[in-house]
């Protein structure tokens, strides 16, 4: 199988690359550093030439609605005209836990995510769309946005946590399946509060750094109160954080 990764290079694009090439598959790893750019549709053609399916990891980081929303639409518009003429079969879209909730709409990249996940809906190709909860990996993200120097502002908010690597593996999967529509939610195993988490893996690497729990304004109550988390339908996969921070010493 022909299995095209828009975000191919990125954390979780290079994760899934792998975990498809073991698999077998005949992997493209699609992104700006290899000429493809989704938001003008430059280089699609080329990519989605022979391909089977396609796995959406991309991303655009913004908190402005408006920039989230038509960043994501017009991306995913510019993606199915290309899977169309490319006679894909198949569009797996990597999304997020509750991101059409109307409790976290103050977030504008849930709301961007939302969109996407309409459009893909509408474009005709058929879809698998898996949304997964925070991942372990968030943690280190959260300390290089929020850091400062050896102080680190973490936004107060419960989740179940899952490994990159596990969200990899299951939309490997989602790709070998078939369309399925919405898959259930992906989660780990445990409810963890994102400070203590964070706080745990710089624990963890030995890194002395002073950790600071916020409240998040907007949607931040929501998501201290649980609104990040998956419902009764979702699976549950991969290690707890104990066994991810020794599968991941440095």
């Amino acid at each position: 199988m022909r299995i095209v990764v828009l975000g191919g290079t990125g954390q979780m694009g290079k994760l899934v690359v792998e975990q498809a090439k073991a698999g077998g598959h005949d992997v493209v790893a699609a992104a700006r550093s290899t000429g493809v750019d989704i938001s003008t549709g430059a280089g699609l053609d080329e990519a989605f030439a022979g391909a089977d399916v396609v796995v959406d990891v991309s991303d655009h980081v913004t908190n402005s609605a408006k920039k989230a929303i038509e960043f994501f639409e017009t991306a995913a518009r510019n993606i199915a005209a290309a899977e169309t003429r490319a006679g894909v079969k198949h569009h797996v879209l990597l999304s997020i836990v509750n991101c059409d909730d109307p409790q976290l709409k103050s977030f504008g990249y849930y709301q961007g995510k939302a969109a996407q996940e309409r459009a893909v809906e509408a474009s005709g190709i058929p879809f698998t769309i898996l949304r997964s909860t925070q991942w372990f990996e968030f943690g280190e993200k959260t300390i290089a946005l929020f850091g400062l120097g050896p102080v680190a502002m973490v936004p107060r908010m419960r989740s179940q946590p899952v490994a990159a690597k596990t969200v990899a593996e299951a939309l490997v999967t989602c790709a070998q399946n078939g369309p399925t529509g919405r898959a259930p939610d992906l989660a780990g195993p445990e409810v963890l509060e994102i400070p203590a988490m964070t706080r745990e893996i710089l624990k963890y690497r030995g890194r002395r750094t002073l950790l600071i729990p916020i409240s998040m304004p907007g949607a931040g109550k929501a998501m201290k109160g649980g609104a990040l988390l998956p419902g009764p339908e979702s699976t549950t996969a991969g290690p707890t954080l104990e066994t991810w921070l020794h599968e991941h010493e440095n």
